[in-house]
């Protein structure tokens, strides 16, 4: 992996790990992930023309296949990430959606993209792995109320994050969106799907931006960030090294839930974080 390449992906780990930890206060559904979706389209309109008058990009019937198809997984993404939090903890469902993600990620890439990354990245993503399970596997995680049920949520996450990175993986190489129109593409198409569900509970929806105006807003103008900054890595990076990089937003997921949350039991968090930064470094090398 580039320097270049490592530079966007971590820079978009911070800020994944921060605009969840605004949406784990919150805990909304659908409601609020519609609102920040319309937040989002709204802020990045003028990026989105801007790119669009420079690059010229083709937009056919392929192309919107794809954003359409993005819009519909990435629905599902948020959708079971925000029930997970609202079942557990921040350093519960973040780092087993977010590892579980990677490694179906690459297995994919490996099995129907035929990349083949070396075996000091293999390694790399292995070290990733276990990170994850020691942090998920405390003594007490277990025993908290709905953990179980959370665990399945961040599970069935980690599914919709394979799924959409090898699909949009496809859609800014193939196909030649311009990541930033994909992405907005998406939050354009999650607003409309989730629009019939915000409305049907207007009153919900008026309390819902009266109590969390600055959340929705902080979410909408930060969520699509990473993602952008990921996809344009995966313009020149193969997605098995990308997908697996990103995920060094454990690490400042788990401190964030750590100190900020208070949810203890750093110590055994930061071994765990240790081992996924060795991955990181493993993948940068490898």
């Amino acid at each position: 992996m580039t320097s270049a390449a490592l530079g966007l992906v971590l820079a978009g780990a911070f800020i994944h790990a921060l605009w969840n930890l605004v949406a784990k206060r919150t805990q909304g559904g659908a409601a609020f992930v519609c609102l920040f979706s319309l937040v989002a389209v709204c802020a990045y309109a003028p990026l989105v023309a801007a790119v669009i008058a420079w690059q010229r990009p083709h937009i056919g019937p392929a192309q919107l296949i794809f954003i359409g198809g993005t819009a519909v997984l990435h629905t599902g993404y948020f959708l079971a990430l925000q029930q997970g939090y609202r079942l557990g903890d921040l350093s519960l469902v973040y780092p087993l959606a977010r590892g579980t993600g990677p490694m179906l990620t690459t297995v994919a890439a490996i099995a129907f993209f035929g990349e083949r990354p070396g075996p000091v990245a293999l390694a790399g993503t292995a070290l990733i792995g276990g990170g994850i399970v020691l942090l998920t596997t405390g003594p007490d995680t277990w025993r908290r109320p709905n953990a179980r049920q959370a665990a399945a949520y961040a599970l069935v996450t980690g599914m919709f994050i394979a799924g959409y990175s090898l699909w949009d993986k496809r859609a800014v190489t193939t196909f030649a969106i311009p990541p930033v129109v994909l992405d907005w593409g998406d939050n354009l198409g999650r607003a409309v799907i989730l629009a019939p569900v915000a409305l049907s509970r207007r009153a919900g929806l008026g309390d819902l931006w009266r109590r969390y105006r600055r959340e929705i807003v902080l979410v909408g103008v930060l969520s699509p960030m990473p993602y952008i900054l990921v996809l344009s890595a995966m313009v020149f990076t193969p997605v098995s090294y990308v997908a697996p990089a990103r995920e060094i937003s454990i690490l400042v997921g788990a401190l964030m839930g750590t100190r900020l949350l208070a949810e203890g039991d750093a110590g055994r968090r930061l071994v765990a974080a240790g081992a996924m930064v060795a991955g990181l470094v493993a993948l940068a090398v490898g």
